[in-house]
């Protein structure tokens, strides 16, 4: 913890532990690591004086704010009315129990941040799910895991490629 105790000093220090900079702080802290986790947000609450429960309140309130790390491949599920009488209710279960993440969360091998939303303004295409910003319209559940299958088999080609 010498480490991380030394970066939040840093950043504290950065802005002369005024505690009306919190906000600012936290986004320095999660720039570095890239999400904020529990034991920086303990330590940075301790040098502050500030309770847990102002910091987790802060974190959670602001969507840009992660307590998980991201994961390399952003997933966005549509479950709008259309989306969802077409079928998203059943494909989000489906990726939640195909890769054992929770809707909000990132997959064990960091490979896949799962965001259900309310809209993405394509219902058209219903259901739509967005992986890294492409759409991908009229997906069923065998083509939603086929798409994130093909992503994770990618992934895990590259680093062979990369390891000979």
């Amino acid at each position: 913890m010498a480490e991380e105790s030394q970066l939040i000093d840093e950043i504290v220090d950065r802005y002369e532990g005024e505690v009306g900079m919190l906000i600012p702080m936290m986004q320095d802290l999660q720039a570095e690591i890239g999400y904020l986790p529990v034991d920086h947000l303990r330590y940075m609450g301790k040098k502050l004086e500030v309770p847990m429960s102002h910091l987790y309140a802060v974190a959670t309130f602001y969507s840009s704010f992660r307590l998980a790390p991201k994961g390399a491949h952003e997933v966005t599920l549509c479950l709008g009315t259309v989306c969802y009488l077409k079928g998203a209710g059943e494909i989000s279960q489906a990726i939640c129990r195909e890769f054992q993440v929770a809707p909000g969360g990132t997959t064990p091998d960091r490979m896949f941040s799962y965001n259900p939303v309310n809209c993405v303004g394509a219902c058209a295409l219903a259901p739509v799910m967005v992986v890294d910003g492409k759409y991908h319209g009229q997906v069923t559940m065998e083509s939603a895991l086929e798409i994130l299958h093909g992503l994770s088999l990618e992934e895990q080609t590259k680093e062979a490629t990369t390891a000979e």
